[in-house]
């Protein structure tokens, strides 16, 4: 079972969502901006992730510059930004067991699915 953080809105999301389909993957589709993670949840995507907060963050959303998130160092700061704001979550996000990717560019939805 593969779950993927899906925007409808967004096409890279879309297209990874697609390849999924076309590769016949068994997927569960996790709206995230329908249905908010938790902190919980963004705190365990992370470690899958391994990344920081900030790394997960789109940066170049509006919605970044109007909060001045680049002002802000605290990474538990910078995870409740993504809890109350999950339009900042770079999409896609694949996760399958104890791994997980952001899906740009899509080349890395087809290793993610190889592995």
């Amino acid at each position: 079972m593969i779950t993927i953080w899906h925007n409808q809105k967004c096409s890279k999301s879309r297209e990874a969502l697609n390849l999924l389909v076309e590769k016949g993957s068994n997927i569960e589709l996790f709206k995230y901006l329908d249905t908010p993670p938790s902190r919980e949840d963004i705190v365990l995507l992370l470690e899958k992730l391994g990344l920081s907060a900030r790394e997960l963050m789109r940066t170049k959303e509006e919605l970044y510059k109007e909060l001045e998130v680049e002002k802000i160092s605290d990474e538990a700061k910078l995870i409740d930004i993504l809890v109350e704001y999950p339009k900042l979550i770079e999409r896609p996000i694949l996760v399958q067991e104890g791994k997980a990717i952001i899906g740009r560019p899509v080349e890395k939805v087809i290793e993610f699915l190889t592995k």
